[in-house]
């Protein structure tokens, strides 16, 4: 649900020893951020975190202050170091129950499966007073406790739970972007992007070098939440590189 024109922010907490690792690559930023900006909510701060009690409560509780929406990934599974609930509930000063819903969830999708084991069970733990994310894909729901939303880490079942929990949260507008592209190194447009933004209060603009097939370049993207702002940023932009003789493509390149 979209209200007024203020910026709604949000974070995420990346958990587990294996991402920090190397072990396992995070594939969850990019479909969180994008879900995310659809929702008219920007991610402003990402933080990686092994599975450390003391690390994850410390992290949640300045985050939740900081931002309108925490977003956690990892850590809800059966085994012995997913220890993401206990860490959250124990910060926020919780006790961990084992929620009924989400026990009824389980048994539902283990009744073919072998039943709820003790193991499975540590699945329907949640702090005291949270409501669920469903999840489609393996049973096991995600939980949300005040602002907190807290998910698998497995990206197909982040895309479930993100799915369920479309057009639920408050948010502004989805951030807009447009890119124009250029042949010319970063130094040579650095002072036209400068005096271009300083022109262009609803934009935000900034550079993405990249080389390729011997030749290097840069993409410019301009990012508003206005659609006639981003226009008019963009058609100033090529303007002032085509005047100073710089190469401009209205597009990627």
């Amino acid at each position: 649900m979209t209200t007024n024109n203020r910026v709604w922010t949000a974070a995420l907490l990346v958990i587990g020893d294996e991402i920090l690792s190397g072990r396992t690559e995070d594939r969850n930023i990019a479909q969180i951020a994008s879900w995310l900006n659809m929702q008219g909510i920007r991610l402003a701060e990402v933080r990686v975190i092994p599975d450390d009690s003391q690390a994850i409560g410390e992290a949640v509780l300045a985050l939740k202050d900081n931002h309108d929406y925490l977003f956690t990934t990892g850590g809800i599974g059966p085994t012995h170091d997913d220890i993401t609930v206990e860490s959250i509930s124990q910060a926020l000063r919780l006790p961990v129950i084992i929620h009924p819903e989400a026990k009824a969830c389980l048994d539902a999708y283990y009744a073919d499966r072998g039943g709820v084991t003790p193991a499975r069970l540590r699945m329907a733990r949640t702090p005291e007073g949270a409501t669920l994310i469903k999840n489609p894909v393996s049973g096991a729901p995600g939980v949300r406790i005040g602002n907190i939303f807290i998910m698998a880490g497995v990206p197909k079942i982040v895309t479930a739970m993100l799915e369920s929990l479309n057009g639920t949260l408050s948010g502004g507008k989805p951030v807009l972007s447009r890119t124009v592209g250029s042949w010319n190194g970063e130094s040579q447009i650095a002072k036209i992007l400068q005096e271009t933004e300083k022109d262009h209060a609803l934009c935000k603009l900034g550079s993405y070098p990249f080389f390729r097939n011997g030749s290097g370049g840069v993409n410019l993207v301009i990012r508003s939440v206005d659609r006639e702002a981003l226009n008019r940023c963009a058609e100033d932009l090529i303007n002032r590189l085509l005047k100073e003789d710089l190469s401009a493509v209205d597009g990627a390149i």
